[in-house]
């Protein structure tokens, strides 16, 4: 079953019985608990939605893909993926590009298009997330996507490098079946949207695992009151990172407490820290391209406090952009800039961190347990147990 926003489009297949549910636009997600809703604490004060859309203009979109059980068959499923977009400035990220910096905490992975934003300084259009084996079919299709909406235009733009990222979903994904088409990246895209954002096993984080407990998409934010400026921090993550035995959360070694169930018990490469994780940061504070990579770089501190390690086997790559200095792009005039002074980066450091950690447990408290080829389950995090550590090691609040 497939969530969707405020209808639900199942779409049949050609040659296929399998229904695929799209995640749709401008709506209320189902109503379910997130980690603050179950009492875990965290540091810093989140926007209305708690969500990277408090970032103002920013807009988030899915399309998910689940059909089939059982028996791995190659083209055919079982299917358990999707893609996640992120728009900085909604629609109008295609014409009017933003600051932005990227770091690699650990390279096991892939985010195209990085080597354009490090030369320019800018994200030009989106940043989309999906599984390992469709980073190109989704890159491709962003293409497309601006093609059609006009691109290449009169003003002689007639190329373009999008950034998307993955994480690898093959555990319970058919992932060589190559489900991801073209459509689906422009459904996210057209989906996109402001306010609350569907988390879990939704868009590119369908079929992801998180310290071996079932992940996927996560957000969250911040709130920052400075002496120059009231700002917003936004971050959204797709996690498919860690080990049970080294999760901790909000500083309590949950993993060690709830050890049933691991999810690759029964594999070669059961102790070793597998996965990755794509994270996401928007802020509307003006900071400009090297500030924003000093920025990419605290997510990783973020990740620490929730026990990550950044395994070799781990693709931690992690992209920041500013909504501010609309314009900075223009390219027939001098362009006149805002930046916050790096003695006033600090809070926006500190919420860079704090939304990471609260992302990820975001995350993971909203998935679901999922069963997905050769019938591996994968289990939620145990809502009620996750209490009980939490009291245990007093860190509900009084």
């Amino acid at each position: 079953m497939i969530r969707a926003n405020n209808f639900r489009a199942l779409v049949i297949l050609l040659g296929s019985l399998s229904l695929i549910s799209l995640a749709a636009a401008q709506a209320t997600p189902p109503a379910k608990p997130r980690a603050r809703d179950l009492g875990v604490p965290f540091d810093g004060s989140p926007g209305p939605f708690n969500a990277i859309t408090d970032v103002f203009g920013v807009t988030v979109g899915h399309t998910t893909l689940i059909s089939g059980a059982g028996k791995l068959q190659v083209g055919k499923g079982p299917i358990r993926t999707g893609v996640t977009a992120v728009l900085p400035r909604g629609k109008d990220s295609m014409n009017d590009p933003v600051f932005a910096g990227w770091w690699s905490l650990n390279g096991n992975g892939e985010m195209t298009g990085t080597t354009w934003v490090e030369e320019s300084g800018f994200l030009e259009g989106p940043v989309m997330i999906t599984n390992t084996h469709s980073v190109g079919v989704v890159r491709d299709a962003v293409i497309q996507w601006r093609v059609a909406h006009g691109q290449p235009d009169p003003t002689g733009y007639w190329w373009s490098l999008p950034v998307v990222a993955e994480t690898w979903d093959g555990w319970l994904n058919d992932i060589n079946g190559f489900h991801v088409k073209p459509e689906h990246a422009f459904h996210a895209i057209d989906a996109a949207h402001g306010g609350e954002v569907e988390e879990g096993a939704v868009g590119g984080g369908t079929g992801m695992v998180c310290n071996e407990f079932k992940g996927g998409i996560g957000t969250s934010s911040r709130k920052i009151e400075s002496k120059i400026g009231a700002y917003t921090v936004g971050v959204l993550v797709q996690c498919n990172y860690g080990s049970r035995k080294n999760l901790r959360i909000a500083g309590a070694p949950v993993g060690r407490e709830i050890p049933e169930d691991p999810a690759y018990a029964s594999t070669s490469f059961n102790e070793l820290d597998r996965g990755s994780i794509i994270v996401v940061v928007a802020t509307d504070a003006p900071l400009v391209a090297h500030q924003l990579k000093r920025l990419a770089r605290r997510v990783s501190l973020g990740l620490g406090r929730n026990g990550s390690i950044s395994g070799n086997g781990s693709g931690d790559i992690f992209i920041a952009f500013s909504t501010a200095n609309s314009g900075a792009a223009a390219s027939d005039h001098l362009v006149d800039l805002k930046m916050l002074p790096n003695d006033q980066i600090e809070p926006v450091f500190a919420a860079t961190v704090q939304a990471t950690e609260e992302a990820i447990i975001n995350a993971m408290v909203a998935a679901e347990t999922m069963t997905g080829i050769e019938n591996h389950k994968i289990i939620r995090l145990p809502h009620d147990r996750l209490r009980e550590v939490l009291k245990k090691y007093n860190r509900l609040p009084q």
